[in-house]
């Protein structure tokens, strides 16, 4: 996943976006990169793997000059782009996942375009959007025929001299949404980014839509489509609390979450209700204003030194930074029957081995976890989220139980069936809990307040959304 920012403005833009693009840490932790035009291109990408953004691109701030940029944080692919086309140079930033790149990539091999960025074994998909793009009459034709030709999700931002062009994913899983404030324009994917830099938001762009923003304001180049699906883990995971999607905020949406599974929790008597920090702080604070439990913090995280475990590409550096983020409080454990509010079960891992061994071990007396989304069934096909099929806690369970892997789960999504209970059963003996308690699609749904049509739920329920204009 990545986190991508542009900003125009009547004077030099370079403050507000570092600042804006820093703004969006939280979704990616390989590489920033930075564009800005003014007399000419200055462009500058850093791995930031090993180090935080701001400190990575403070002296490059200092140095670049410009009216209109674009900057990025991402976890796969060096970006920005530059590429001098046909249209003129320009460069390109983006956000998703293209799942048929060596396709595309071969195409235009054939063709006789070549790849200067390749890495890790493959192209970069941000070169290759932007090598799809310079195939168009001019740039927005180009960028939506880059939308027909792709298999996934990309939402992107282009640097030109006519200001900076905003598409969203023509599908809408991933959100772009443009501020104003006095003596510029912005295009941002993490609302929260504004605030702090006296941006208002003024739209929320539609999937599909193209817009362009310069010195003289924003206009619309491409309509948007009549299909919705965005990702409804924005809302329970990926999201900054202070984010907003499609006008609903992410830290009301999770109190919702939390909320909904302590109704369901009328069985169990408890002491202690926490959050897995952070991302699970709110789902339990929700959980605790409709249980009347206290909230206690019976784990906290060192903020300054780790980030996300969930983020980060190999599975060593996840349990490192799983190992050593969170730090346990005795005084508040020992004797306590502890609800514990995460965002969701992925692999499992790390919450047994990291999180769950830290609570018996300060000398809980129960430990009961409540994920605030249903078990991950299926990779995410749409973004760098769920990497593997094999890897999810719950293809594990029903590998267990079946003693094979199986194409048709249908009956484990359901969570009034027999095989629901026993994989849930399975999960929560693997991870040595007192009880485990998923929340469900349709509660899950209603928290978020968009009809479930609007929501891409592809990760738990392998309903695909409706492709097509």
């Amino acid at each position: 996943m990545s986190g991508i920012f542009g900003v125009v403005s009547r004077e030099d833009c370079i403050e507000a976006l570092f600042y804006g693009t820093d703004y969006h840490s939280h979704l990616g932790t390989e590489y920033g990169g930075m564009a800005v035009l003014g007399e000419d291109f200055a462009r500058q990408i850093h791995n930031i793997s090993q180090t935080q953004f701001k400190s990575k691109f403070y002296e490059d701030s200092k140095r670049m000059k410009g009216n209109k940029g674009i900057g990025v944080i991402s976890t796969f692919d060096e970006q920005p782009i530059y590429l001098n086309s046909k249209f003129g140079p320009f460069c390109i930033v983006t956000n998703g996942l293209v799942e048929n790149v060596e396709e595309l990539a071969a195409g235009l091999l054939k063709k006789g375009i070549s790849f200067s960025e390749v890495g890790k074994g493959t192209v970069n998909v941000t070169e290759l959007v932007a090598k799809l793009i310079s195939q168009g009459k001019d740039l927005v034709d180009g960028i939506e025929k880059m939308f027909d030709a792709i298999d996934g999700s990309c939402s992107l931002l282009l640097l030109n001299k006519d200001g900076v062009y905003a598409g969203r994913d023509r599908f809408g899983y991933t959100p772009l949404v443009i501020g104003k404030r006095e003596d510029a324009w912005a295009v941002t994917s993490e609302s929260s980014a504004f605030p702090n830099i006296e941006f208002q938001v003024v739209k929320y762009i539609q999937p599909g839509e193209i817009v362009l923003i310069n010195e003289e304001g924003m206009a619309q180049r491409r309509p948007g489509g009549n299909i919705n699906q965005i990702c409804a883990f924005l809302w329970i995971y990926t999201g900054f609390p202070a984010s907003s999607y499609e006008g609903i905020n992410v830290e009301i949406v999770r109190e919702r979450c939390g909320q909904c599974l302590a109704r369901r929790d009328k069985d169990i008597e408890v002491d202690v209700v926490s959050g897995i920090p952070d991302s699970g702080t709110t789902h339990g604070l929700g959980y605790a204003i409709e249980s009347g439990k206290p909230y206690r913090r019976p784990l906290v995280k060192y903020t300054p030194g780790y980030g996300r475990s969930y983020t980060p590409l190999s599975q060593e550096t996840r349990d490192l930074v799983a190992k050593m983020k969170l730090i346990p409080i005795k005084e508040i454990i020992e004797g306590n029957r502890i609800v514990v509010c995460e965002d969701s079960i992925v692999r499992g891992t790390q919450l047994k081995s990291f999180t769950i061994k830290k609570l018996w071990s300060g000398g809980a007396r129960e430990v009961h976890v409540r994920p605030a989304c249903p078990p991950l069934m299926f990779p995410c096909r749409f973004n760098l989220s769920t990497r593997s099929i094999h890897e999810l806690a719950a293809r594990k369970a029903i590998r267990a139980l079946e003693g094979k892997d199986l194409e048709d789960v249908v009956e484990y999504i359901d969570e009034s069936s027999e095989k629901y209970k026993k994989m849930v059963k399975w999960i929560a003996d693997d991870l040595e809990v007192t009880t485990l308690r998923y929340q469900t699609v349709d509660d899950m749904v209603k928290a978020i307040g968009l009809p479930r049509e609007e929501l891409c739920l592809y990760c738990w329920t392998g309903e695909c959304p409706k492709h097509g204009r």
